[in-house]
């Protein structure tokens, strides 16, 4: 009895042994990889199986944030022959070809910031289709942040607020920011100054004229930093107020000069002009035809003749009464 039960174990044992090298089994690293820009990445990959003549291997690369599913491929292995496909086509080998020592490791080369994201070791070998066929690897390359922009909002006056914000375009992983001032002047009040080292904004409160000067915002990370710089100018308000009433007041007084100049030259220009006279030709509203003007002289002429022959009334009156008595 011991016997037929130690034969059933060896039967089972030795089955459990055959169905183990129909299965596939890939192993990566668990742990994320990271590289840094330009240098060459290894992503490890091993399986193992009976390789047969239906083995194949495929290498894809899956964008930041997409899924599985839209995954493109960086090479193949089939029929005992590699094919490298897609961008990365140049950059990427196998560690060993043909990949058929149950290592399939990937090499890619100079690496570059759109290289950060998933990759898949996808072993097949029909009828070896049980167990995990896939291995799953996440690469991050390293890149030192880019020149940072700065740029500032808000009031730049005495009492205001004002928001300054530096940010980089590239960096992975992604930077830290933190606001300095350059120089002696005095750093401002904790209280009127907030700043967020994620995004990269400081904002100063209760601005007060000794708050002017210069500012610097570093961003950095594992692989670098880079800065930049950024003038803040604080202006009193009531400085400004005075400023425009001088300049209204200028403005006021110089416009009155002109008019005052305008009207003494237009005096000085209307004395020089001269009288207006009359030539033989002009005619005037009140002057008189030249026959009409003779006659008038004639008239006058004899009346005033009949008045220096007309005898006086005295005498008319006498020789009037005389002839009364003659009769």
């Amino acid at each position: 009895m011991a016997m037929a039960w130690a034969l059933v174990g060896a039967f089972l044992c030795w089955s459990c042994l055959g169905l183990s090298g129909l299965a596939v089994e890939v192993t990566v690293p668990t742990e994320p990889l990271s590289m840094p820009m330009g240098k060459m990445a290894t992503l490890s990959c091993s399986y193992s199986t009976s390789v047969g003549d239906n083995f194949a291997l495929e290498w894809s690369f899956v964008q930041p944030g997409k899924p599985i599913s839209s995954s493109a491929p960086i090479l193949y292995f089939t029929n005992g022959h590699l094919y490298p496909t897609g961008s990365k086509a140049d950059r990427a080998s196998l560690l060993h070809n043909p990949p058929t020592g149950g290592v399939a490791t990937l090499k890619l080369t100079d690496l570059r910031p759109s290289d950060t994201g998933t990759y898949l070791c996808n072993v097949n070998n029909p009828p070896d289709f049980y167990t995990n066929g896939l291995g799953i690897i996440n690469l991050t390359v390293l890149v030192p942040p880019s020149h940072p922009i700065c740029s500032r909002s808000g009031q730049t006056s005495v009492g205001g607020s004002a928001a300054l914000r530096c940010s980089s375009s590239q960096g992975a992983p992604k930077p830290v920011y933190n606001w300095v001032r350059l120089g002696s002047s005095p750093t401002p009040p904790p209280g009127s100054m907030v700043q967020d080292e994620v995004s990269g904004q400081l904002i100063l409160t209760n601005l007060s004229l000794t708050s002017s000067g210069t500012y610097q915002c570093v961003a950095s990370n594992q692989m670098g930093s880079a800065s930049c710089e950024l003038i803040l100018s604080v202006t009193d308000s009531s400085e400004g107020r005075v400023a425009g009433t001088l300049i209204g007041v200028l403005l006021g007084v110089l416009l009155l000069s002109v008019t005052a100049f305008c009207l003494i030259r237009f005096q000085k220009e209307r004395k020089k002009e001269p009288k207006e006279t009359y030539g033989g030709s002009d005619l005037r509203e009140d002057a008189t035809a030249p026959g009409v003007s003779e006659q008038a002289s004639l008239r006058a002429s004899y009346s005033k003749g009949l008045l220096e022959k007309s005898p006086p009334a005295s005498t008319v009156t006498t020789t009037k009464s005389k002839l009364s008595m003659v009769v």
